[in-house]
């Protein structure tokens, strides 16, 4: 930094004068922007006008070729092809009806006492029953298969 006096002060019309520095005549000639912001508009409109017309064509081009469907007769109702999954249209049943049935069902199965094949000597008894018994005795022993040679 300099020590040296500068030349302060207005001079040439109000602009400083500093001997080390100049400045510009003209700062930016605004005329180009200008210019090209007015292209930039008459583009931007004239695009716009080119694709309403574009879509008013289309819009005449779509009145003039469509045909409504012809109505519908009204058959009563449209169900899908059997088999039909449970709680969908046309399935009579409550799914929940059939499934309380199947628990119920299971249920008496597994705790029925009864014949098999009586002459074979196969019984059904509760399962468990069953699982007690597996418990005490353990499970029967299983011979390995021949090996081939």
């Amino acid at each position: 930094m300099s020590t040296e006096h500068h030349k302060h002060g207005q001079t040439n019309g109000g602009r400083p004068e500093h001997a080390d520095v100049s400045f510009e005549v003209t700062d930016v000639r605004s005329s180009p922007i200008f210019q090209f912001l007015t292209y930039l508009g008459i583009t931007v409109i004239l695009s716009f006008f080119l694709s309403l017309g574009i879509y008013e064509g289309l819009i005449k081009y779509w009145n003039s070729t469509y045909e409504a469907p012809a109505p519908m007769r009204e058959a009563g109702p449209q169900f899908p092809p059997e088999p039909r999954m449970q709680g969908m249209p046309g399935h009579l049943t409550d799914p929940q009806h059939d499934m309380r049935e199947k628990v119920e069902a299971d249920n008496k199965a597994n705790s029925g006492l009864g014949w098999v094949d009586k002459n074979a000597g196969i019984a059904q008894i509760p399962v468990k029953d069953a699982m007690k018994l597996i418990v005490e005795k353990g499970l029967p022993a299983v011979s390995a298969p021949a090996e081939k040679k």
